[in-house]
């Protein structure tokens, strides 16, 4: 608890707060959406490996899955091939833990600062700052004079959820037409297919469910957080694109 709060919880707080200090108008919601930003651009290296990780698990699905049949009566050597398959294209099935591990945390802080700032009658708390900080007092919490970021906003809360449902739609775009085409040649159902199609929609309705019950600040800094990584998989799919 005492690792959690000076090494995350208390840095995000000075931050926030200095953004809050330094912007015209003083808007809470904005401070949030550059620390977020802020928050995602330290992370670029592990979210790039995350998507790009991602990507290479969709392309070697294929081979997967030739694997699979060839060794049907043999699970031992399924596999090994397997797992030699994954080392040799360079693909951890289980990388993508990590990122959403540490996303999970700078979510946790956020969620943390918002409830305590809101329960503490909208006020900063000074024992928290750094001496460099000076306390603005009171916390202005309506974004752009509209959204009380202390309450729950079902709007916001869609937009987040939108965002994620497009967001993990990118990364199956690619292996939609495969696919099907997989589905007509051996009439079978794709197992793996299926539990995309489920995670595609679970997702965004666990975050529209957490967004219509917890503070707008939160939701705000799902949303933005989405779109950054919408943005930078465009980036990674495109650098990967082989110029001719």
């Amino acid at each position: 608890m005492g690792f959690f709060h000076t090494i995350v919880y208390q840095p995000l707080y000075n931050v926030i707060v200095l953004f809050y200090n330094i912007i015209p108008g003083h808007d809470f919601g904005v401070s949030i959406i550059m620390t977020t930003v802020l928050i995602k651009l330290f992370l670029i290296p592990v979210s790039k490996k995350q998507i790009e990780s991602q990507k290479k698990l969709q392309e070697i699905q294929p081979k997967i899955k030739e694997i699979q049949k060839k060794h049907k009566n043999d699970k031992e050597k399924q596999t090994r091939e397997i797992m030699d398959a994954y080392k040799k294209n360079k693909a951890n099935p289980v990388s993508g833990c990590l990122p959403l591990i540490i996303q999970m945390v700078f979510l946790i802080a956020i969620y943390r600062i918002i409830m305590n700032i809101s329960l503490g009658g909208l006020t900063v708390n000074s024992h928290d700052l750094y001496s460099f900080i000076p306390s603005p007092g009171k916390i202005n919490n309506i974004f752009f004079g509209i959204v009380d970021l202390s309450k729950p906003n079902i709007v916001i809360a869609f937009l987040a959820a939108a965002a994620q449902f497009y967001q993990t739609k990118m990364l199956m775009k690619s292996k939609k037409a495969e696919n099907k085409q997989e589905e007509k040649t051996d009439g079978k159902p794709d197992f793996a297919s299926m539990m995309n199609k489920q995670m595609l929609y679970l997702g965004p309705v666990l975050t529209l469910m957490i967004g219509i019950k917890f503070p707008a600040g939160l939701a705000i800094y799902w949303l933005v957080s989405t779109l950054f990584m919408i943005f930078q998989q465009i980036y990674v799919f495109k650098e990967k694109i082989p110029t001719k």
